[in-house]
């Protein structure tokens, strides 16, 4: 009997630590909804002027209006788009009221040719951000073909000398058929909770399942 009781304790201790981890993931999931709402509200917001000194950890996704124009200096970024395949993203410096900024137009194909106007005034709406891509795989700029394969505000700023300000185009005055832009969201933010909770309450199910049969043939033996 003492060792039936052992079982049970074991199948109950680990049947409720596993039950507790998936209410866990269930409270970490409606938290991250929670973030995630927020973070889609700045960026639906009413665009307001560019901050005068924009930090990541209050104005990150914050929506934006400036007038200027377009600079010829630009880099490409590798990357991809479904339904359009590899390409790159244009980050191009825009200049207004005298500073200088990045401006991520969007996407265009490997070989598609496009036209930034650089002579007008462009008046454009769009999102900051400070992109959080690169590790330690990432490929260092292939600086003669102009290509980079991460966004790295800080570094892609001191290369185009301009503000270490990155704006993700919305919507804007510039009207060029081969730029797709991108306009930021929350899909590139992780959101597995409910896996992960699935898979705990699975293993709570699995575990209690294995203790009862365990406890039943134990049972069977003794009495035997």
């Amino acid at each position: 009997m003492k060792r039936i009781w052992f079982i049970v304790f074991i199948g109950f201790a680990g049947t409720a630590c596993l039950l507790y981890l998936g209410k866990w993931q269930i409270d970490r999931l409606y938290w991250k909804l929670g973030v995630l709402n927020k973070i889609d509200q700045k960026i639906a917001a009413a665009p307001v002027p560019l901050p005068v000194e924009p930090s990541e950890s209050v104005h990150k996704y914050l929506s934006v209006e400036i007038s200027g124009q377009f600079l010829k200096e630009s880099i490409r970024v590798l990357a991809s788009k479904k339904r359009y395949g590899a390409g790159y993203r244009i980050i191009h410096v825009f200049r207004t009221n005298g500073r200088r900024l990045l401006v991520d137009l969007g996407f265009v194909g490997l070989e598609t040719d496009y036209d930034v106007d650089l002579i007008n005034d462009i008046s454009l709406v769009g999102n900051l951000h400070w992109p959080d891509e690169v590790d330690n795989f990432t490929p260092e700029p292939d600086f003669e073909n102009n290509i980079w394969f991460a966004r790295n505000v800080e570094r892609v700023a001191s290369a185009l000398q301009t503000e270490p300000i990155l704006i993700i185009l919305k919507d804007s005055t510039l009207k060029d058929q081969n730029i797709k832009p991108m306009p930021i969201d929350t899909t590139h933010i992780p959101n597995d909770h409910l896996q992960y909770a699935i898979t705990w309450f699975s293993l709570a199910i699995i575990w209690a399942l294995m203790s009862c049969l365990f406890i039943w043939t134990t049972r069977q033996k003794a009495v035997k």
